[in-house]
């Protein structure tokens, strides 16, 4: 999971108070939630531990942050796993996540499909993921496929900027005319024209910045910065970050 490398100041500030969905239940509630997982790295050099550690440290936040989504109804949740910059780290840490994301897929898609999670994945399939993983990914999107609890869509090898790309050249491919591109053209040739646009986005490990996630899709949502690494964030993180959310008025630009 991805992780960057700088300093950020350990804490759990938004989520201390260990909030239950009972907390947050009754206020308006995001329809899709997408989370940066941040902090793999840092976690584990706080512990004198390889990298690696960090990332195997995570599974545990995923899957209590996917747990919190469903206590809540929340229909939509975008985990970013794997971006298009990541293949520029260390060889052996790019071939560990690699192997990691295949085995948690064999370990945890079968709790997920029982649990009513449609699992797909948002990003390129191209030469560089292995295709073991692209195999554990389909038989993920088809094991779970008619579920609709909720749709759990892991970014992997994905970029914001490589997906408007990729948009772009399919409008070139279909022959639209310059006159008929708006951003209704653009957005059906996204990698998931039926995914709502997030409303919350939550960001670990204290950086403020999007760093190349759902960059056509963020243009409204609502950013919440937790200090948290990403292996201590837990549910109740979750539900203070929704807190934080129904104190919010969207405006979308206009006045209310």
């Amino acid at each position: 999971m991805r992780g960057d490398d700088e300093d950020a100041s350990a804490g759990t500030a938004p989520g201390d108070d260990r909030l239950t969905a009972a907390d947050v239940a009754e206020g308006p509630l995001p329809v899709h939630v997408a989370c940066v997982m941040d902090g793999n790295g840092r976690w584990a050099a706080r512990r004198g531990l390889p990298r690696t550690e960090g990332h195997a440290a995570g599974e545990a936040a995923l899957l209590d942050a996917v747990e919190g989504a469903l206590e809540l109804g929340i229909p939509w949740i975008t985990m970013y796993a794997f971006s298009t910059e990541n293949w520029r780290r260390p060889p052996d840490e790019v071939r560990y996540l690699m192997g990691f994301n295949e085995s948690l897929l064999v370990r945890r898609r079968d709790e997920l499909h029982e649990k009513g999670v449609r699992i797909r994945f948002a990003g390129r399939r191209d030469w560089r993921v292995p295709k073991r993983v692209l195999r554990r990914m389909d038989e993920s999107i088809e094991l779970t496929r008619d579920n609709r609890r909720c749709t759990l869509t892991m970014a992997f090898n994905y970029g914001g900027r490589a997906e408007i790309v990729d948009a772009v050249r399919r409008l070139v491919a279909d022959g639209v005319r310059p006159e008929k591109v708006d951003e209704k053209a653009i957005r059906s040739r996204l990698y998931y024209p039926d995914q709502p646009d997030p409303d919350l986005v939550v960001r670990t490990s204290g950086e403020h910045r999007i760093s190349n996630f759902l960059l056509w899709q963020i243009a409204y949502s609502e950013l919440v910065f937790d200090e948290v690494l990403w292996p201590d964030f837990r549910r109740h993180h979750l539900f203070a970050a929704v807190r934080d959310f129904q104190r919010r008025q969207r405006r979308y630009g206009g006045v209310t």
